[in-house]
């Protein structure tokens, strides 16, 4: 299954609204939440705070049938899918829908 991460600033202060959101889709969406990554071919969605000198940044890990199933979860009309964007955009500040410039500086395989 392959493997993708990527990182996201978080707006400053916006911590807490994420760590709600994402408690939120654990909790009380959860089914719903599983049922929408299952649509999209994602197996597994992890995400991580990491604190730098320049603000919080969260780490994503995803699993999945392949990269489209990102595009494919972030732009879904789904009513869970819809209130998950507007989410992201309050503490990313950016919209998930649109898939992100990546460049890939360094690859190593044994």
């Amino acid at each position: 299954m392959p493997a993708f991460a990527f990182a996201l600033p978080v707006v400053p202060g916006k911590e807490t609204l994420d760590r709600e959101t994402l408690e939120e889709m654990s909790g009380t969406r959860r089914a719903e939440y599983e049922d929408r990554l299952r649509d999209a071919g994602i197996t597994r969605h992890t995400i991580w705070h990491q604190p730098t000198p320049d603000g919080t940044i969260a780490v994503v890990y995803v699993e999945a049938d392949d990269e489209a199933a990102i595009g494919e979860f972030g732009s879904s009309d789904a009513p869970l899918n819809t209130w998950f964007r507007e989410k992201m955009k309050e503490v990313h500040g950016i919209d998930i829908s649109q898939p992100a410039p990546v460049t890939k500086v360094h690859d190593i395989q044994l």
